[in-house]
């Protein structure tokens, strides 16, 4: 039997944009069943159903790198409101599939009080050359866990990761990063972030499981894309309280339980790779 501390604490899944329609009515059946026994927060991404909406937004020019290495979306107040549009129906969608198996649930939008963002990075590669652009991106700089007041088992609360910077700008966050985020201001003991891999790959190899560490050390001499964006978040989930991250395709009770995926903790243990 569960305790009722269990029954209070959210699970936190971030579900990839890329990801959305390509999840079997059985990953769907488990996030149910486990949203029954505990309130469920699931932060989706976009990048899918964006550049299904316009095919300006595969080109690589969408995508601007920083001076540090991270990329972004070139954010304006357009692909803003595009954001929100192929949002409203990716959560109408989400919604559709949730209650139809028994689970109510509601949208949140992060600008909306959610989610604080500050200052973004000014300075951007195209190609290669250096440029001050304006672009509507920023870093998280705080949740406001009280706008989740309707959490409770039985419902999930679907969030849109945008944020709000202190000029009143509607900003896009990374919504891995902004899942993190959630998942240490709701006091939540885990991070699922659900992806288009089983694992995570080091050396071509899948692991089970690592510390923080040297996660962090992969990060950043070896992984690229999304991976890396996940790493980061999942060093700042840690960072800030939450005990473990799970990275993976499978479904959401099977990677938790650790049956499957890569599990990242804060303790330092030795890098265990999956038997192929």
């Amino acid at each position: 039997m569960r305790t009722d501390v269990e029954t209070r604490t959210p699970t936190v899944v971030k579900l990839g944009g890329s990801c959305l329609d390509d999840m079997a009515d059985e990953w769907w059946d488990d996030l149910v069943a486990h949203g029954q026994e505990r309130p469920l927060v699931l932060v989706h991404g976009w990048s899918k159903p964006l550049k299904q909406l316009n095919a300006r937004y595969t080109e690589p020019s969408a995508i601007l790198r920083d001076r540090y290495g991270n990329q972004s979306r070139w954010t304006t107040p357009e692909v803003i409101a595009d954001i929100k549009t192929v949002s409203a129906q990716l959560g109408e969608d989400v919604i559709r599939r949730l209650e139809r198996r028994g689970l109510t649930a509601e949208r949140v939008v992060g600008s909306d009080g959610l989610v604080q963002a500050g200052e973004g990075e000014r300075w951007w590669w195209r190609g290669k050359e250096l440029v001050e652009l304006d672009n509507l991106v920023g870093p998280i700089t705080g949740v406001d866990a009280g706008q989740l007041a309707s959490l409770r088992p039985g419902h999930c609360c679907i969030v849109t990761p945008l944020a709000r910077n202190s000029a009143g700008q509607e900003v896009n966050t990374d919504a891995d990063r902004a899942a993190a985020a959630v998942a240490a201001a709701t006091a939540a003991t885990a991070l699922t972030l659900v992806t288009d891999v089983p694992h995570l790959l080091i050396d071509g190899a899948p692991v089970r499981q690592i510390c923080a560490a040297e996660a962090a050390k992969f990060r950043d001499r070896g992984a690229t894309g999304g991976m890396r964006k996940k790493l980061r978040a999942a060093g700042e989930a840690l960072d800030r309280g939450v005990g473990r991250v799970h990275i993976g395709s499978a479904p959401v009770s099977h990677m938790l339980a650790a049956r499957t995926g890569t599990v990242i903790t804060r303790e330092r243990t030795d890098t265990v790779t999956a038997r192929t």
